[in-house]
């Protein structure tokens, strides 16, 4: 089986969601935005799509964007399982008719509150864990959508739609490399007013249990799935 994973930004990859994943018998292919042809996720078993520090709806500045969205607006009438991690979670929403504002900014380690639906989904081993935040921008929630967990300042953090998922928050953040994002990141942070160095300190206090609970939510998401395909990529 296959999992495509359209990836915008080198540091914001898999995380510790990668070996979950190919344990399940999926060869993982990291497909780099506006660099390699974006087409084998449109029928990949399952097809990831992560995070990046541009606008869901700013396909005028970046117009790769429009070929995502078009890309997971497919998968997701199909049917297709589809993941989105922030940027790749407001995209979801607009392909299934939502729509993406600007809220307050959340960047950090802090739990969220799970919806009662939430408690039979793979979002349950997140309960009362600390987890990365690195966003903005928030969703409205889409008809034919389920929420699954908010903040005080996010009300729709997570959501589920058939077979596929979306998550505002970063349960798939290796700690053990959060250097890499606060590099990555290190005019943002500056300009937010944000010192590395707490969220640093954050990291080493919270993330073994954030890696615990990203893996065990991602393994019970893993098995959920029925497979829908075989074989490995082109040519592997």
């Amino acid at each position: 089986m296959r999992c495509a994973v359209i990836r915008f930004v080198a540091f914001e990859d898999l995380g510790v969601w990668e070996p979950e994943i190919a344990a399940h018998g999926y060869a993982v292919r990291y497909l780099d935005v506006g660099v390699d042809d974006l087409a084998p996720a449109a029928d990949a078993d399952l097809t990831v799509v992560l995070g990046a520090p541009i606008d869901a709806g700013g396909a005028t500045r970046y117009p790769v964007l429009s070929e995502v969205h078009d890309l997971v607006v497919s998968r997701l009438r199909e049917g297709r399982p589809t993941v989105g991690v922030c940027l790749g979670a407001q995209i979801m929403a607009l392909a299934l008719g939502g729509a993406v504002e600007r809220g307050e900014r959340e960047v950090g380690f802090a739990p969220v509150s799970l919806a009662e639906a939430a408690h039979a989904s793979p979002l349950r081993h997140l309960d009362g864990v600390p987890t990365l935040h690195w966003h903005r921008d928030i969703v409205t929630l889409p008809e034919g959508a389920t929420s699954l967990a908010s903040t005080d300042t996010t009300a729709h953090q997570a959501f589920s739609y058939g077979k596929s998922l979306a998550v505002q928050f970063h349960p798939e953040a290796d700690p053990e490399a959060i250097e890499r994002w606060l590099i990555g990141h290190s005019g943002d942070l500056e300009s937010w007013g944000i010192d590395p160095r707490d969220l640093r300190a954050a990291a080493l206090e919270h993330g073994d249990a954030a890696a615990v609970a990203g893996v065990l939510m991602i393994r019970e998401y893993m098995r959920s799935l029925e497979p829908v395909g075989r074989g490995g990529w082109p040519g592997s």
